[in-house]
C-alpha cells in the first residue's frame, strides 16, 4: 500500500478524536443538534488553515447519516453508510473545491441535482471548500438553493476568508468560527502521533514545530512528517531547524542582545553565520520580529512569569529569559526595532538581495534613535551652509570663521537688515548718519483710506481689491493709485472706465475739487530698464539657497 501522509493517517473520524479545547464549543453544539434532531440546512465553518473545518464537516456528515450512532451523535464507523463515506464512494456526499469549480455553470449543475433524493443515506450532504472563491454569478446561482433547499439536503461551507462572502450568503448559514490550536495542544498531538508511528522527538524540537505551524494542526503534522524523513525515527531540534530554516531560540536571544547593545558588528557577524548555515533571511526576519514582540509583551505584563508563558506559549524558563532580557531595553527602542524588521520582512520578499536588506535593517536598529533623527537635519544644514558660505556673513559665523553678527539696536535699527548681502566680510558697519531716512507719509493718503472704506461698504465685491491699493500721490488733478506687481488681477478689476469714474467721484468729494484717477504697478515709474548686476547676483544666491520655485520678487 502506498505511503499516506501523517495528517491523512491521523485525520479524526469521530467527534471524540478532535483534540484540544479550542473547538469544543463547536463540537458540543453540533452534537446537541444531532441528538435533538435540530439539524440546520446550511452551515458555515470559518477559520485559518489546518484548524479542522473540513474534518469536522466530514464527521458531521457521517454523524447525521449513521444508521447506528453511538450516544445518539457519534458515527459508529461500522454501518454501511459510514463505510461508504469513509471510503469516499458514497453518492450522497458531494465535496466541491470552489477554488477550481467557481463558475456559475458548476453551481447551476449542483442546483439542478440537489432536488434528487439520497441513494442510501438519510440526507444528501454538500461540502463546499474554500467557498469564498466562488464568482459573483455562482453566489447568485447558489443563493436561492441555499435559502430553501430540499429537506434531504444539507450544505456545509468552509472558508478561510469569511469577509469575502456576500451578506446574503452569511445570513442563510449557521456560522462557526474555528480557533487556532495552542502550541500545547499541538505538542500533545505530536507526541501521540510519534507514539503511534514508533518514533521519538526532543521536547525542544516539538516546540519548534508547534511555533512554526502557527496554530495549524495539519501544518504541524506535515512538518513532523518531513522531519522524520531526515533521521532514523529520532527528531532533534537541530533537525527541525534544518528542515524549516529557523535559527533557534538561543541564537535569537544572542542576536537580540547585539541589537539592544547597539553592537552592529556583532549583529552583522551573526547574520553572516546564519547565511553560511543556509538559513532563510526572510524567515529569520520573521523570527526576530516575533522575539521583539515577546520582549514587548513581557514588559507590558511586568514580571509575571506564568502569564508571559501562557500568552507567548513558551516554557517558564523561556518566559523568565524574556523578562530578564526585556529589562535592559526601552520600550520605544523595541517598538522602533520591531517596526524596522516588519518592514524589512516585506522588503526581502521582493528584493533580489534579501541578505543586504537584513543587514541594513540590523545596522539601522543599532543606530541610536537621536542619531537617526539628527542625520537628516544635519545633511540639510550642511547643504545650506555650503550654499551660504559664498557671500553671506551668517554662514561664516556658523562655521566659526567669524563672530556672530551683533544684536540689533532697538529701536533705531529695526529697518536695517541683519547682515549686508553684498558687502565684503571685513567691511565696517555703516554709520547711522548714512542710513536711509524713513519715508514720510504722503499727503492725502488718509483721505484715500476713507474713500476706499466707503466704496467697500457700498460694494462688497470691491472691498478686497481696494484693500490692495496704495495712495501714491497726485500729479496735477490726477490721483495716482498703485498696486503691487503680484496684484495684477485686482488691477484688471479696477482699471476700467466704470470703476474709475466711481472712484474719481468719491475722491472729488473727499478732496473738494474735481479729480481723475490713474492706476499703475508699484515701482514702474522712474525705474531704470537696464539690469542691475548686484541685484542679479543676489537673486541667484537666493534661488540657490531656497530653490527657484520658492523665490518671488515684487519688483
Amino acid at each position: 500500500m502506498a505511503y499516506q501522509a501523517l495528517y491523512r493517517q491521523w485525520r479524526p473520524e469521530r467527534f471524540a478524536d478532535i483534540v484540544g479545547q479550542e473547538q469544543e464549543h463547536i463540537i458540543t453544539t453540533l452534537k446537541n443538534q444531532i441528538i435533538n434532531g435540530r439539524i440546520a440546512h446550511a452551515y458555515l465553518f470559518c477559520g485559518s488553515r489546518g484548524t479542522g473545518k473540513t474534518t469536522t464537516a466530514r464527521v458531521f456528515a457521517r454523524a447525521i447519516n449513521c444508521l447506528t450512532p453511538e450516544g445518539g451523535c457519534e458515527p459508529c464507523g461500522q454501518c454501511a453508510v459510514c463505510r461508504e463515506f469513509l471510503e469516499e464512494r458514497s453518492m450522497d456526499l458531494v465535496e466541491i473545491d470552489a477554488a477550481s469549480n467557481n463558475g456559475v455553470d458548476e453551481i447551476r449543475d449542483l442546483r439542478d441535482k440537489v432536488k434528487y433524493p439520497p441513494a442510501n443515506a438519510k440526507r444528501k450532504v454538500y461540502i463546499i471548500d474554500e467557498v469564498h472563491m466562488l464568482s459573483t454569478g455562482a453566489f447568485n446561482a447558489l443563493l436561492k438553493t441555499l435559502e430553501e433547499p430540499p429537506e434531504h439536503a444539507v450544505f456545509l461551507l468552509a472558508t478561510t476568508e469569511p469577509n469575502k462572502l456576500p451578506a446574503t450568503i452569511l445570513s442563510r448559514c449557521q456560522r462557526f468560527d474555528f480557533r487556532r490550536y495552542s502550541a500545547e495542544t499541538i505538542v500533545g498531538q505530536l507526541k501521540t502521533v510519534l507514539e503511534g508511528v514508533g518514533a521519538q522527538a526532543e521536547d525542544e524540537a516539538l516546540g519548534e514545530i508547534a511555533r512554526s505551524a502557527e496554530g495549524g494542526m495539519r501544518d504541524a503534522l506535515s512538518l513532523l512528517d518531513m522531519c522524520l524523513s531526515y533521521g532514523e525515527n529520532i527528531v532533534s531540534a537541530e533537525t527541525v531547524r534544518e528542515a524549516i530554516g529557523t535559527s533557534g531560540r538561543e541564537f535569537l536571544f544572542t542576536f537580540a542582545d547585539h541589537l539592544i547593545r547597539d553592537d552592529a558588528a556583532g549583529a552583522l557577524k551573526a547574520i553572516d553565520t546564519l547565511m553560511r548555515d543556509g538559513r532563510d533571511a526572510q524567515a529569520f526576519g520573521r523570527e526576530v520580529t516575533g522575539h521583539l514582540r515577546s520582549l514587548l509583551v513581557v514588559q507590558a505584563l511586568g514580571e509575571s512569569v506564568r502569564e508571559a508563558s501562557a500568552i507567548l506559549e513558551c516554557t517558564l524558563e523561556d518566559a523568565q529569559r524574556y523578562i530578564e532580557q526585556g529589562k535592559g531595553v526601552a520600550p520605544d527602542k523595541l517598538i522602533r526595532m520591531m517596526e524596522a524588521f516588519m518592514e524589512c520582512e516585506s522588503d526581502m520578499k521582493w528584493s533580489s538581495q534579501p541578505r543586504t536588506a537584513l543587514e541594513l535593517c540590523a545596522f539601522l536598529c543599532c543606530r541610536p534613535a537621536e542619531k537617526l533623527r539628527l542625520d537628516a537635519l544635519a545633511e540639510r544644514v550642511s547643504k545650506l551652509e555650503q550654499a551660504l558660505a559664498k557671500g553671506v556673513r551668517i554662514a561664516a559665523a556658523l562655521a566659526g570663521d567669524l563672530p556672530e553678527p551683533p544684536p540689533f539696536d532697538m529701536p533705531g535699527d529695526m529697518d536695517a537688515p541683519p547682515f549686508d548681502m553684498d558687502a565684503p566680510q571685513a567691511a565696517p558697519k555703516k554709520a547711522a548718519a548714512e542710513k536711509k531716512p524713513k519715508k514720510a507719509a504722503i499727503e492725502g493718503a488718509d483721505k484715500w483710506e476713507g474713500v476706499a472704506a466707503a466704496i467697500g461698504a457700498a460694494n462688497a465685491a470691491l472691498k478686497g481689491p481696494l484693500s490692495k491699493v496704495m495712495f501714491a500721490g497726485r500729479e496735477g488733478s490726477t490721483v495716482i493709485l498703485e498696486l503691487a506687481k503680484n496684484d495684477n488681477m485686482f488691477l484688471k478689476m479696477l482699471d476700467n472706465d466704470k470703476k474709475k469714474s466711481m472712484i474719481a467721484e468719491k475722491l472729488s468729494e473727499a478732496f473738494g475739487e474735481p479729480l481723475g484717477v490713474a492706476f499703475r504697478i508699484a515701482g514702474s515709474a522712474g525705474k531704470p530698464k537696464g539690469a542691475d548686476p548686484e541685484r542679479t547676483e543676489t537673486i541667484q544666491q537666493a534661488r540657490d539657497i531656497f530653490g527657484r520655485e520658492n523665490v518671488d520678487f515684487l519688483d
